[in-house]
């Protein structure tokens, strides 16, 4: 990094594995002073615990991003803690139930774009206030489904998100830059997470949808094999820094060429 990073204050959601706990690692190494959200208290308190260890300052908070209250509250510790807001990562997200859209249950359609699309725009929407007297750098973690791929056979509502999360990145990169906050937009190819753990599958319908498909040798080109989470982590802090202070409203592929296939 070009030592910009140092002395600003994040917030990172879905702090508590990942994706999410590497960019907070990576930022803290840098200088920055994390607020972890995760829904899972015991995972996002193992993530502060290594910030700490290794010199870092850390705080967590248990948040539903999807939890307009919760949401709120937890911002206000980390303001009422280190006074200020630079650099917030919208991570936190689900794959949802993976079923064909015939068969996907209206609620569950709900959730996962409850809990992406709409969790996503209140966690920018409640930083906004925090951020706008000073500028800042908003990253939002979307993905390559949505955008460059629909072959994922049975994730119609977590596609839908992951789109509406890039339009809406790109609709507030314009909006905020009257107040001097860049918004970019992260779209991950496969990075070994443990999201998939989560995953629940229709696997009796999905069987009636899905068409083979046959993947040219080396389905991750770059590299041969899945990105890890720090892959993505050196992207975050990359558009935290000043060093990318001339970008938004970009959308950054993090596939290993996997989507030009």
């Amino acid at each position: 990094m070009d030592g910009s990073l140092g002395g600003k204050v994040a917030v990172v959601t879905g702090a508590g594995s990942g994706i999410g706990k590497a960019a907070a690692i990576m930022l803290a190494e840098n200088g920055v002073r994390v607020g972890l959200f995760d829904m899972d208290a015991s995972a996002v308190e193992k993530t502060a615990a290594e910030i700490k260890s290794a010199g870092g300052v850390a705080i967590t908070a248990k948040v539903d991003i999807a939890d307009s209250a919760q949401l709120q509250q937890a911002y206000k510790q980390v303001l009422e803690k280190y006074g200020q807001l630079d650099i917030v990562f919208a991570n936190a997200g689900i794959n949802g139930t993976l079923s064909p859209i015939e068969h996907l249950p209206e609620e569950e359609w709900d959730q996962t774009l409850g809990t992406n699309a709409k969790g996503t725009f209140l966690t920018v929407r409640f930083a906004i206030p925090y951020m706008k007297s000073n500028g800042g750098s908003i990253i939002i973690t979307s993905s390559i489904n949505g955008n460059r791929t629909f072959s994922g056979f049975g994730m119609s509502a977590y596609s839908a998100s992951k789109a509406a999360e890039t339009a809406f990145g790109k609709m507030a990169a314009l909006e905020l830059s009257a107040y001097r906050i860049r918004v970019n937009v992260i779209c991950p190819g496969g990075i070994e997470t443990n999201i998939e753990k989560r995953t629940k599958k229709d696997e009796e319908h999905l069987a009636e949808v899905t068409i083979p498909k046959i993947f040219p040798k080396g389905q991750h080109p770059l590299k041969g094999e899945p990105g890890k989470p720090e892959d993505v982590a050196s992207i975050v802090c990359f558009l935290a820094s000043d060093a990318s202070g001339h970008m938004s409203g970009s959308v950054l592929y993090a596939d290993g060429a996997e989507t030009l296939l």
